[in-house]
Parts: C-alpha cells; structure tokens; sequence
C-alpha cells in the first residue's frame, strides 16, 4: 500500500491509510482526529517534542498540514535506521526512472530515492540521495511562492549536486 501511495502520489489512498490509523486501538470508526492523535504521539515519541507537526488530512493535500524542512529532515533521518528502512525507501520513486520522478531531468537517473509534492504556489521534494561517494545523504527541498513550480529545475540540480559528491567534500 505505501509503495503504491508513494511512488504514485495516490492521495486518496494515503488518506485512507491515515484515517485508518486512527482505528488503532479503538476498534470504532475511524476519524481524522483520532488518526491525527496517533500520528502526534507517534511524532512526540519518536521524532521530536519540540518540532511542531500540523496534520489535517494525512495525504499532505490541504493548505493546513505543515511541516518544516528541518522537521522532515529529522523523519527521514529516524526512518533511515529504521528496521524498515529499505522497504521505506523502495516505496520512493527513483529520480529518473519510475513513478512520479521518470521525468526528472536529471543527470544521474537512479541516484535518488524522493518523495515530491505540490499544490499551487507550492512545490516539495524529499528523500534519500545516493552520493558517488558512497554517502547516503537526506535531501529536503521546500518552496512556496506563486511561481513554485520553477523550482524543479532547482530541484533536479540540488539532486545531481549531491549525486555527484566525492570523497573529502
């Protein structure tokens, strides 16, 4: 289902898998606020008690939900050594070749693991680059402003830059 949700950008489908979060223990209906609490102690827990985290509908669709780059940088980070790790990270398109990143223009196609979205006058991209190297490195890219949708370029150069890291840099 996640592999499904992320490589596609299915938000219907992450709501849905969100609302049924909120099941979690209850074993009643399922409602965005309960869904919203799981995810929150989860987030105190786990991430950070002191980086806030605004839900809404759990897709990342809606003008509500808010989360910093430095906040989302601290999910990935704790997602990475995670257990669950790679089943994480092959849910993510690959920069170049599949799901919501075969477009991308970038120069070094497979070396990145991301996570984009967009809604007007905003656009995001996050994941996991692969860096020549060897490193692994989190990459959080947020815009918002009317001309948003300029930024992929940016983005797909942020990409490559970090793909192209050598040793000692």
């Amino acid at each position: 289902i996640v592999r499904d949700i992320n490589k596609f950008s299915n938000n219907v489908m992450a709501q849905q898998l969100f609302l049924t979060l909120g099941r979690e223990g209850s074993g009643t209906v399922a409602t965005l606020d309960a869904a919203r609490a799981v995810v929150e102690r989860w987030w105190q827990t786990r991430i950070s008690a002191s980086e806030p985290l605004e839900l809404e509908k759990g897709s990342g669709l809606s003008r509500q939900e808010r989360i910093s780059a430095r906040a989302l940088g601290l999910l990935l980070q704790t997602a990475y050594r995670s257990p669950l790790m790679p089943e994480l990270m092959a849910s993510l398109p690959i920069s170049g070749v599949d799901g919501t990143l075969k477009r991308a223009k970038v120069a070094s196609p497979g070396s990145a693991h991301l996570k984009t979205g967009s809604l007007n006058g905003v656009s995001a991209i996050a994941g996991y680059v692969h860096g020549a190297s060897g490193k692994r490195y989190v990459l959080v890219a947020l815009a918002n402003h009317p001309n948003a949708h300029a930024a992929r370029a940016a983005f797909d150069a942020l990409v490559d830059w970090t793909a192209q890291d050598t040793e000692g840099n």
